[in-house]
C-alpha cells in the first residue's frame, strides 16, 4: 500500500512516504547552511536538525506531487494544509485527487477552528463572571491568530542577538519559511472545499481512527506514550 505522508517534519512513518520541505531540510541539503548551522542555529534546533529522518523525500509540493496518476493509495498530511495559501488550495486538493486511485482516501488533519472558537468565547463569558481571569485571555487569542499574524519564526526572538540576526537573514522570516497560518478550517468550510474539487464519502473522523488500513500501525497521530500527537484538531477523509 503506497501512502503519502506530506509536510511530515520530523513525524515519519517507515510505512509511508515521508515528503517535506521545511527550513531544517533546506539547511540540511546545502552545504553553506550546514557550515553556518552552528552558528545560527542554537542547541535544541541543531539537534532537530540531526535528528531528520534520511529517507525523507526533500519536495516543494506547490511544485505538485512527483507520482503518476492514480498511483496512490492514500494520502495524508497534518498541521499543513493551513500553510497552503487559499488561493492555492484547490490547486493542491485537484493534485491529491490526481495521484490517488479512484477509491482512494485522503486525510486531512488541521488546526481546529470551530474548537479554538468556542474555548475563546466560553473564556470571554468566564472574563464577565470574573474579570481576575482576564490575565490569561491573550492565550485563547494566540491560539486562533498567532501564528497568522506573526512576523518573526517561532522562537527566533529568543536567541542571542547576533544569532537572532543572522538566522532572520540567512533563512527569512516566519512567512518566508512557510509557518504562518493562510486560513483556518472548521468541518464547514473543508468539507465544502473537499467536495468543490471532487472529492466523496467526506467524513469527520477521529484520532488515530481512519479508514486507512491499519493506520495505528503508522504512528503518525500518536506520542510515545500513546497520547494524542496535535490535540485540538479538525480530523477528516474524503475518497477520490
Amino acid at each position: 500500500m503506497k501512502v503519502l505522508n506530506l509536510g511530515c517534519g520530523t513525524k515519519t512513518s517507515p510505512k509511508a512516504i515521508n515528503i517535506d520541505w521545511s527550513i531544517y531540510l533546506t539547511i540540511k541539503s546545502n552545504y553553506f547552511f550546514r557550515l553556518c548551522s552552528p552558528i545560527v542555529l542554537g542547541e535544541d534546533r541543531r539537534n532537530k536538525l540531526r535528528g531528520l529522518d534520511r529517507s525523507i523525500l526533500v519536495h516543494d509540493i506547490r511544485k505538485g506531487l512527483p507520482f503518476h496518476d492514480r498511483s496512490v493509495d492514500a494520502v495524508y498530511h497534518s498541521h499543513m494544509f493551513e500553510h497552503i495559501d487559499r488561493s492555492k488550495a484547490p490547486v493542491f486538493l485537484q493534485e491529491v485527487k490526481r495521484v490517488l486511485v479512484s477509491g482512494g482516501i485522503h486525510r486531512i488533519v488541521v488546526p481546529d477552528l470551530e474548537y479554538l472558537a468556542r474555548a475563546y468565547l466560553q473564556h470571554v463569558a468566564q472574563v464577565k463572571d470574573d474579570p481576575s481571569s482576564a490575565c490569561d485571555h491573550e492565550r485563547y487569542v494566540s491560539e486562533m491568530i498567532e501564528q497568522m499574524v506573526r512576523r518573526e519564526a517561532y522562537g527566533t526572538r529568543h536567541q542571542p542577538f547576533l544569532r537572532r540576526a543572522l538566522e532572520n537573514l540567512l533563512l527569512g522570516d516566519a512567512r518566508a519559511r512557510g509557518e504562518t497560518h493562510q486560513w483556518m478550517y472548521d468541518q464547514c468550510n473543508l468539507a465544502h472545499l473537499l467536495r468543490e474539487n471532487g472529492f466523496g464519502n467526506i467524513r469527520v473522523r477521529s484520532f488515530n481512527n481512519s479508514a486507512i488500513p491499519d493506520w495505528q500501525s503508522f504512528g503518525l497521530e500518536v506520542k510515545e506514550d500513546g497520547s494524542e500527537y496535535k490535540p485540538q484538531s479538525l480530523y477528516m477523509e474524503a475518497t477520490a
